[in-house]
């Protein structure tokens, strides 16, 4: 994969895609760092990985909604070890804005698009001293939807896409990568944890994270700099990305609309 073995840090790595991707990358020879907020999750998962690969494997118990929490990860992430960072770690917070408290709001934010921000500067800050790193970020198809139970989600995933596509133009051409990889509906927690049901989505529609993960790191290992696993023909985002340029082009008339003229 061109990234060496080193220190690979993975979010949200108790359960879901997070604990995928620890798993997957202790079989391709990675020590660990896994970070989630549930001790005794991250013990077994610990205790399981080192025992299945024979790789160093430690754990941070840390609650990335908080900005101390946070902190702490960033000056962890940026140290010289480190070699791959998983931003996993994500909030749904589904419900109507009239149902959830501002606070709540504030939460998905902090998790989602601030905590998510601080980690990937502090690592690149890290993989620029080391002159390599790799960088995956997990956006969403609701970047691209929108739905009355889901403005603060939707709107965290439309920061992760931009944010992400942003730095890859960045850092084009340097040995640093940077991933954005584009889940589907995915059978995790995420549904059960909002007292949802999965039903919102049809049977057919979902992966199984494993499917997903494992997906996201052949598409790494062939150069992509974004994966979206479960579409089956890129000419639907080929033909978005085409209608994405045209609409910013037709915003740069330097004229107003003849409809918005009395």
């Amino acid at each position: 994969m061109g990234e060496g073995r080193g220190l690979a840090v993975v979010t949200g790595a108790s359960s879901g895609i997070g604990a995928v991707y620890a798993e997957r990358l202790a079989a391709r020879g990675h020590s660990l760092l896994l970070v989630a907020r549930r001790p005794e999750r991250l013990a077994s998962t610990k205790d399981r990985l080192s025992s299945n690969y024979k790789v160093v494997v430690a754990t941070l118990v840390a609650d990335l909604e908080r900005p101390s929490d946070v902190s702490d990860l960033e000056a962890r992430v940026a140290a010289d070890d480190v070699t791959f960072l998983v931003n996993s770690a994500g909030a749904g917070g589904l419900g109507r804005s009239e149902d959830i408290t501002a606070d709540q709001l504030e939460r998905i934010i902090q998790l989602n698009i601030t905590a998510l921000t601080r980690l990937s500067h502090a690592a690149l800050a890290g993989f620029r001293k080391q002159g390599a790193g790799v960088l995956v970020n997990i956006g969403s198809m609701m970047a691209h939807e929108t739905a009355p139970s889901a403005a603060a989600y939707s709107g965290s995933k439309v920061y992760v896409l931009n944010f992400t596509r942003s730095l890859q133009i960045e850092y084009a051409g340097s040995p640093i990568r940077i991933q954005l990889v584009m889940p589907g509906p995915i059978r995790t927690e995420f549904f059960s944890s909002q007292g949802v049901s999965e039903s919102i989505f049809p049977p057919e529609s979902y992966l199984a994270p494993e499917q997903l993960v494992d997906a996201a790191l052949a598409g790494l290992d062939t150069g992509e700099s974004i994966t979206i696993p479960s579409m089956l023909d890129e000419q639907a985002w080929t033909a978005l990305e085409a209608t994405r340029a045209e609409f910013v082009k037709a915003m740069m008339s330097g004229k107003v609309a003849l409809r918005y003229q009395s």
